[in-house]
């Protein structure tokens, strides 16, 4: 079988078989099955070699250097897929080039009530309210210290439900010393709309405040670990333009852009059925115009000094490529492994590797 034919069997296999199973679960359930599947397939003698030997050869040429980093491709998985660090083994041989677990948060938290995630199949979106559930700081670390040493590993952190912003600082403080020795970067998440008061913390005076105490505490440490700020789609160009500044003078390494949208605008979705779900963010092919804007807009403004890594409604090749012509080094896929399946990262590296030609 080709390396392409490779990914084109298991998209197949997903859309014929898995998919339709899948979406007659919650999504929630549906995740920790397909997981639970995935884990279960890379334990089969001799799987987990062969699909990890085509991801090295799909990957030939297509490495990247960014803030210091060396990434296999440019196709990464999001951050709220892996939040407690379970599943890297299994994830590492779908052929990424670097996976972002978290958030996490120094407490375990179990995040908003259920149901807080739901398919916008119409739309080929997704609208979660998850808030953070994570078994905290100390559980992953645990896990982290047996990750595959092969794949690029970034954690995402946040602060607790329970913690006011005026004591935020500590949350993420506490995050960078329980995962300094085991990741590869760091991304400072103030973007999730889904934990009350966060996006606050974008502000200018917190938001440097809070960069510059990371940012320090980073540098304490031996070895360098690149740190990225992720943000939210729904900044005005104002704003963006203090986030650069103050990515700039803090020396922060890059951009995560972007996190999920609040706005429901455009949605083909019934606004009765939207409304019926209620609060959450909104990822998937609804955000990727806007995600690239933000991208394009940084890019631009930053005069291409600061990386960035561009996620939002990436689901094809097509998609990826609008992301990194905008600007973006590295892009990072979530809703797109709901609606594509597991055949998705090797799609895309090929896919790039085609149109880079």
């Amino acid at each position: 079988m080709t390396l392409g034919g490779s990914s084109k069997y298991l998209c197949v296999v997903y859309q014929k078989v898995l998919k339709p199973l899948f979406f007659f679960m919650s999504p929630e359930r549906a995740h920790y099955l397909a997981m639970d599947l995935l884990v279960f397939a890379s334990r089969i003698p001799g799987v987990s070699w062969w699909m990890k030997r085509r991801a090295v050869r799909r990957n030939k040429g297509r490495e990247v250097t960014v803030a210091g980093l060396t990434f296999p491709n440019p196709v990464g998985l999001a951050a709220g897929f892996d939040k407690d660090a379970r599943w890297l083994t299994a994830l590492e041989m779908l052929g990424f080039g670097f996976v972002e677990i978290g958030t996490l948060t120094p407490r375990a938290q179990s995040g908003n009530p259920q149901p807080r995630l739901f398919r916008l199949k119409a739309d080929r979106g997704i609208l979660n309210r998850m808030g953070f559930n994570n078994k905290g700081l100390y559980p992953a670390a645990s896990r982290l210290v047996r990750r595959p040493k092969s794949l690029v590993v970034g954690g995402n952190i946040g602060k607790n439900k329970i913690t006011p912003n005026d004591q935020a600082v500590e949350d993420y403080l506490a995050c960078v010393d329980a995962l300094h020795a085991h990741v590869d970067y760091f991304v400072v998440n103030v973007s999730s709309p889904n934990t009350p008061g966060l996006r606050e913390l974008q502000g200018k005076e917190p938001l440097s405040k809070l960069l510059r105490a990371v940012v320090k505490r980073n540098l304490s440490y031996p070895g360098h670990r690149p740190v990225f700020l992720k943000i939210a789609p729904d900044l005005t160009n104002s704003q963006l333009n203090d986030i650069v500044d103050i990515v700039e003078a803090e020396r922060v390494d890059g951009f995560v852009a972007t996190n999920t949208t609040t706005s429901r605008d455009g949605l083909v979705t019934p606004r009765y059925d939207v409304e019926a779900m209620g609060a959450g963010g909104v990822s998937g092919a609804p955000v990727r115009q806007r995600s690239t804007e933000v991208v394009r807009y940084l890019a631009e403004r930053s005069e291409g000094r600061i990386p960035i890594i561009g996620v939002g409604g990436i689901d094809s090749p097509e998609a990826a490529q609008e992301k990194l012509d905008a600007g973006a080094s590295l892009v990072q896929v979530y809703s797109g492994m709901v609606y594509e399946g597991p055949g998705l990262p090797a799609s895309l590296v090929s896919g790039l590797e085609v149109q880079m030609t």
